[in-house]
């Protein structure tokens, strides 16, 4: 699901990270999220569904922006957006799963 092109993507050692910038930052913080979320039990509200929402917006912002050819991206905004976005995606799913699970 990315596109991994070695000009968004980090590089360790002289090889390229399996995913984009990006995408880095939302597997990371979606993995965070799972593991914190196991052992602190969370108590969604609407505000927490306002609250990931607001945390996906610059994701997609930058995203559509760079991809509509508005403005180029770098890198360090790329991690940040998607460090932001995983955690709000993360709420969502969980909000969906507790909801399905009623």
């Amino acid at each position: 699901m990315c596109h991994r092109r070695p000009e968004r993507s980090f590089f360790f050692h002289n090889h390229q990270f399996p995913v984009c910038a990006r995408c880095t930052g939302l597997y990371i913080t979606m993995i965070i999220y799972l593991i914190y979320a196991y052992f602190i039990p969370i108590h969604y509200t609407q505000l927490y569904l306002y609250t990931a929402i607001l945390l996906i917006i610059p994701c997609l912002v930058d995203g559509t922006t760079q991809a509509l050819k508005l403005r180029e991206s770098n890198n360090k905004l790329r991690l940040i957006t998607g460090l932001l976005a995983g955690i709000g995606i993360m709420i969502i799913l969980k909000m969906i799963k507790l909801t399905m699970w009623r």
